[in-house]
């Protein structure tokens, strides 16, 4: 039997040898994946001792594999896979434990002098945003090292600039966890970013403007001087685009143009990234390439090509020092420089192997950066686009060949749609986990866009920009500004058609997982078995449609609560800022302006306590919350609790408020943070802090 055992597992081992030998030249891609595995295990597991038995699994995998069958190919690719695995979350457990820093417990307002560190303007919202670092002598000792502060625009004085000593009485604030489960982690944000706490500034004054500026300085002072240059040169929404097209500055985008670039699908080119760098360093290099080509002498001895690609990868660098270096920027920038690699060395400009490459020096120098949108939808959509490319029948359709004009342009054209079909693809699922909606329409509006901004707005931009010295470009900003308006027509045409936006509640970690993970192993592999990711793509996707979405959402300060009702989202506090409007929105699955809770049937308000009925599955719940800061008779509020299932408030309630189900007063938020509530035959809660476990930046 022993004997029969071991011949089964030699000719398994066999089978899954001639299997890694068909795919060995794609097995080296999966290092990142590993990596990315293990990054992500560290932010999802909960506490310390999961992430430790994470790594003696990883360890013990990578080490049974090795010991097991060493020789094989198989077992030699998956024990690397999984020491990639531990490395990647010893990588992020040892950098979040490297960037901490002091984080503000409590709220309030405090005086102390700093040194501003950057500065950026956003005239969209009337602010200035600084982050300063905190003189912590004497009183403010206490104090975190980083704070980043708002500033009303009319408040700030008129020397305010990088590195300048400021004092500042401002009103200083934790960095806020999500308001609800599946909103936007900020805490953990600032915890990598060593911020410790947010704070809105009542009173800034200079009292020691910059001696001398070192080089981080004068360039964000550069990059703000410019942004405002080209704000100045076109107004509105058109020079918002422009200042971000040119310096990555966002600041200047009015929120209904920002919002319809979102839901048209069309918000990427708002950001420094891929797709502004390939137009920098193509058109650098494209312009050394003929200018060199001049010269006889040069182009006979030397490869012109080598030096194009040097100057190109010079460019791509001093324009992301110029955007402000962000992390999306950089790891733009080295794909881009490892493209220029491939050109210069005779290999083809981009393949999966120089993006993976990419992927593993961004994963080890800011792992994270992999739980952030940016990262993955970056990303995603280049495997996207290289992987359908790389196909042989997608190949020789695009390739080029003789034939009529119109034909040609039709290729062309069906090229641009196969390829934004494929990254709308892959990008649906990233949306929606991290948006909760995803437009649909994204891959049309595209077609139009991408070439427009990059071959039309950007170029005449380019122009006006070099014509200003010499009082030439008012022809070039006046069409920058004309073709600018047009895509803000096509973002706002698109967001406003029907069935623009696909929204979803809430998409599961775990169906999440599934669909990443199929997409991969789809991507990833060449041979039939590629075809097996198909399996957990289409379990992730019944998966998240099956999961029913919250009836109720209560923000972690206990201030908001929001129904779920069969036409829309009624909310406690009509007035409620748009954060926290679109925020419950979102996270509900609701478009749409939400209502107020006393418009519901049966809903009964007053200034102080409002109650309400929601029934599910012939269930009838009786909901309870209070909406002013005022106390509430005793023995009323005694008599409104033992009537309510669910009683909800934004201060600690007495112990005889005792509601028959739940009891969410400040006193239990202040340990689970906001909820979700899924109101089925058994009732579900799910908690921010249930997200955040035993993370550095969760609130204890």
């Amino acid at each position: 039997m022993a004997a029969g055992l071991r011949a089964a597992l030699s000719r398994r081992s066999a089978r899954l040898d001639a299997l890694a030998d068909a795919e060995r030249d794609q097995l080296p891609l999966w290092l990142p994946v590993g990596l990315g595995l293990g990054t992500a295990a560290w932010f999802v597991l909960p506490s310390a001792p999961a992430w430790t038995a994470f790594l003696l699994f990883a360890g013990g995998t990578a080490a049974a594999c090795f010991a097991a069958a060493a020789e094989t190919r198989w077992a030699r690719a998956l024990a690397l896979f999984w020491l990639a695995a531990l490395i990647g979350c010893a990588n992020i457990w040892w950098k979040a434990e490297r960037v901490a820093a002091p984080v503000l417990r409590r709220e309030g307002v405090a005086t102390f002098d700093a040194t501003v560190e950057s500065l950026q303007r956003l005239p969209a919202e009337e602010i200035v945003r600084l982050v300063v670092k905190v003189d912590r002598r004497g009183a403010a000792a206490r104090l975190p090292e980083r704070i980043r502060l708002n500033l009303d625009e009319e408040k700030a004085p008129p020397d305010l600039e990088a590195e300048a000593i400021v004092a500042v009485r401002a009103w200083l604030m934790p960095p806020p966890p999500p308001a609800v489960p599946g909103a936007y982690d900020f805490a953990r944000a600032a915890w990598f970013q060593r911020l410790g706490a947010t704070a809105r500034a009542l009173e800034v004054t200079v009292t020691d403007p910059p001696r001398r500026r070192g080089w981080r300085a004068r360039l964000a002072s550069a990059r703000q001087s410019l942004a405002d240059h080209v704000r100045r040169r076109l107004p509105g929404g058109e020079g918002g685009i422009a200042a971000a097209l040119a310096t990555g500055d966002q600041g200047g985008i009015p929120e209904a143009d920002a919002e319809a670039m979102r839901r048209s699908g069309l918000a990427h080119l708002l950001s420094v990234s891929g797709l502004h760098l390939t137009a920098v360093v193509g058109a650098v290099m494209l312009l050394t390439l003929k200018l060199l080509a001049l010269s006889p002498a040069l182009a006979l001895r030397f490869r012109l090509v080598v030096i194009a690609a040097g100057v190109g990868a010079a460019a791509g660098i001093a324009y992301t020092l110029f955007t402000g270096a962000e992390v999306p920027t950089i790891r733009s920038c080295i794909a881009a420089i490892l493209v220029l690699a491939g050109i210069a060395l005779g290999r083809d400009a981009l393949t999966l192997r120089l993006v993976a490459v990419g992927a593993l020096i961004v994963l080890l120098v800011w792992p994270e950066s992999l739980v952030g949108p940016s990262f993955q939808m970056s990303f995603a959509a280049i495997v996207a686009i290289v992987v359908l490319h790389d196909h042989p029948r997608v190949r020789a359709f695009v390739a080029r060949r003789d034939e009529a004009l119109p034909l040609k342009l039709l290729r062309l054209i069906a090229g641009l749609v196969l390829t934004g079909l494929a990254v709308e693809l892959a990008l649906i699922p990233i949306a929606l986990f991290h948006f909760h909606q995803a437009g649909l329409y994204g891959a049309l509006a595209n077609i139009v866009a991408i070439p427009l901004t990059t071959f039309v707005i950007m170029p005449l931009e380019a122009l006006a920009l070099a014509a200003d010295p010499l009082g030439l470009s008012a022809p070039f900003w006046w069409l920058a500004g004309r073709a600018l308006a047009f895509l803000l027509w096509l973002a706002h045409a698109v967001a406003a058609a029907p069935g623009a936006v696909a929204m979803l509640p809430a998409l599961p970690r775990g169906a999440f997982a599934c669909l990443v993970a199929g997409g991969l192993w789809l991507a990833l592999w060449r041979t039939r078995w590629r075809i097996a990711g198909l399996l957990p793509i289409l379990a992730g996707a019944a998966w998240a449609l099956a999961t029913p979405a919250p009836d109720l959402l209560v923000t972690g300060d206990g201030a908001h609560l929001a129904v779920r009702t069969g036409d829309g989202l009624a909310i406690l506090r009509p007035r409620a800022g748009d954060y926290v409007r679109d925020t419950l929105s979102e996270n509900a699955g609701i478009g749409g302006e939400p209502r107020e809770l006393e418009s519901l049937a049966g809903a009964s308000c007053s200034p102080d306590l409002c109650a309400a009925e929601v029934i599910r599955h012939g269930t009838r719940w009786r909901v309870l919350a209070t909406r002013s800061p005022y106390l509430v008779d005793f023995d009323p509020l005694r008599r409104a609790c033992a009537e309510a299932d669910i009683v909800v408030s934004d201060r600690r309630l007495p112990v005889t408020c005792r509601p028959r189900w739940l009891k969410a007063d400040r006193a239990l938020l202040a340990r689970t943070g906001g909820l979700s509530i899924v109101l089925g035959k058994v009732p579900e809660v799910t908690t921010v802090a249930s997200f955040a476990g035993e993370h550095p930046w969760a609130v204890r």
